[in-house]
């Protein structure tokens, strides 16, 4: 087991730059929206920061092949410097909104813990296994990929009660969000965590990834992907229904 310890300033530097952008959104740019809306909208400022950076950078780091890893990676591959610094990205970017959460929302328990295991999945990658990174940039792909969308749809979202045109965007978005977020989590993503799931209960992963780290990563991974699809699965049938009642008025 490694011991933890960062060999580059990346990740210092990626926390400023998450902190900063924190506090630019909620002293300039949300500072005339209500209390509760205008920390939401800071974290989803940040979340717009890491999402569509963080995929970007992990295609390039999951694309670029090293001298010392010429063969093509597998879900127990050592991570290569690139890996490590979009997980200290990702990490940064955690932290910082779990702090948000803590402060703002602390009673918002399924975020936080959310939160909390995917530092922990990052952390242990990172920091003390050393390898896996491969399979976890994929998902971080997965996940993100979606997040621009998301982003807007929510901030949207909290002003169409008193903005018409916010009120215009989040119902034009809805549809193809959430046809978008079915596809990428209720679907491709399921299929990925599948196969990973198959590498390592068949042992492939050997000695480089200690069976407490990926059974406890999956555990974590699985949990995730159930809450994403219960989540879009809950938004379709508000669609629906309000789709509904608008048929009904016109």
């Amino acid at each position: 087991m490694g011991i933890p310890s960062f060999q580059t300033l990346t990740f210092p530097t990626f926390f400023f730059f998450f902190v900063s952008s924190y506090l630019l959104a909620y002293f300039r740019i949300f500072h005339n929206w209500d209390p509760k809306h205008r920390a939401e909208a800071s974290s989803c400022f940040i979340s717009l920061t890491h999402g569509t950076p963080a995929v970007f950078m992990a295609i390039h780091a999951l694309t670029t092949h090293t001298t010392k890893s010429p063969s093509p990676p597998t879900f127990s591959s050592p991570n290569t410097f690139l890996h490590n610094t979009v997980l200290e990205f990702s990490i940064s970017y955690f932290s910082i909104d779990l702090l948000h959460y803590l402060i703002f929302f602390p009673n918002d328990t399924l975020f936080i813990l959310h939160h909390l295991a995917t530092l922990y999945v990052f952390f242990t990658c990172r920091f003390i296994v050393h390898h896996g990174s491969f399979a976890l940039l994929v998902l971080l792909i997965l996940a993100e990929i979606t997040s621009f969308c998301q982003n807007v749809w929510t901030l949207a979202g909290y002003r169409k009660a008193d903005l018409p045109v916010a009120g215009k965007v989040f119902d034009l978005m809805s549809l193809p969000f959430f046809a978008f977020y079915t596809i990428v989590r209720g679907i491709i993503g399921p299929l990925f965590v599948y196969k990973m799931g198959v590498f390592y209960i068949n042992q492939m992963a050997g000695d480089s990834i200690p069976v407490w780290a990926w059974v406890s990563w999956m555990i974590v991974i699985v949990t995730a992907i159930l809450i994403s699809i219960v989540w879009v699965f809950d938004h379709w049938i508000d669609w629906f229904k309000r789709r509904k009642a608008m048929s009904k008025l016109a």
